[in-house]
């Protein structure tokens, strides 16, 4: 069904706001209109996976809301919350011409004012993966985009799918707690070599840039091995990390086939299952996937 937009011509001129009470304001006069609202949350740092998001939430909603907030309650303690790459001024302006209506940009005194003593989480879908190698990330995640929703009253939310995990527990949370809010997944983006676009792709040098395409080749190969009738799941496992051990500067994290409703390890994809990877390559911690069902993949 398509979704309808009320007001063709949209002013353009992007509001900047730091404030949750000035930011719900905007949107209260919005909905007083009876304008819908689409949002993308982010940690800032955009690249064109995050202006895919705005571009769909721009085609879906009368008005477009961006966060820009690197949320240090989902970051354990050695990992690089201090070193997150930040740049206001681009990504602002990333915004601007993407057609953004309203750019919410807090501090983490404004978002978490007071220590805080509330936290949302989630079971079982959190424990495996990256929850089981970053203990608290999920409980962060959860809280954060409560907060958001809370403050953004979004009709509808973007997320993509290149964080399939994250995806999947917001879209349960957002179902087991009721948020009147439609979660939209949008395909993963990649650069033209097949490396996805991800924020901590600036820590690379030229050299580890280079490396880290061992990540999407691996998982093409798999998914290639798949269309061919192979259903092993640690076949599949053992061919991923085969090609990835050849590069030296790639360290496994975790290989990953996992039935791609409850994200429990398979031993036979006779489903829907995610195929996922977390990969060191140097110091970088990078993620991939794929979603595959018979008939039909996504890469």
């Amino acid at each position: 069904m398509a979704v309808t937009v009320k007001n063709a011509q949209r002013v353009r001129k992007m509001i900047v706001a730091e404030r949750i009470k000035e930011t719900r304001e905007i949107i209260g006069s919005w909905r007083k209109q009876g304008l819908s609202v689409g949002f993308v949350p982010t940690m800032g740092y955009l690249h064109e996976g995050h202006r895919a998001l705005i571009n769909r939430a721009r085609q879906e909603n009368d008005r477009v809301v961006v966060s820009l907030f690197v949320n240090p309650t989902q970051f354990g303690p050695n990992e690089d919350y201090e070193k997150y790459p930040r740049d206001f001024e681009r990504d602002r302006e990333i915004c601007e011409k993407a057609g953004v209506d309203l750019l919410f940009a807090p501090s983490v005194a404004e978002m978490y004012p007071s220590r805080n003593l509330a936290f949302v989480d989630i079971a079982e879908l959190g424990e495996g993966l990256c929850g089981a190698k970053r203990p608290g990330h999920f409980r962060g995640v959860c809280t954060v985009v409560t907060k958001l929703f809370n403050i953004v009253l979004p009709d509808r939310a973007y997320f993509g799918e290149k964080d399939a995990q994250q995806l999947a527990i917001i879209r349960r949370m957002t179902e087991d707690l009721n948020f009147n809010t439609r979660i939209v997944a949008c395909p993963t983006v990649r650069d033209a070599d097949g490396l996805a676009l991800s924020s901590r792709n600036a820590y690379l040098s030229e050299v580890e840039r280079k490396a880290a395409l061992v990540i999407p080749q691996s998982l093409q190969a798999a998914r290639q091995a798949m269309d061919g009738g192979e259903r092993d799941a640690a076949r599949i496992i053992g061919m991923i990390r085969e090609m990835i051990a050849k590069e030296p500067l790639a360290a496994i994290d975790y290989i990953e086939v996992v039935d791609g409703e409850t994200l429990k390890p398979v031993s036979r994809v006779e489903g829907p299952v995610l195929v996922a990877v977390a990969v060191f390559v140097s110091k970088t911690r990078l993620i991939d996937n794929f979603w595959y069902k018979e008939g039909s993949t996504c890469f």
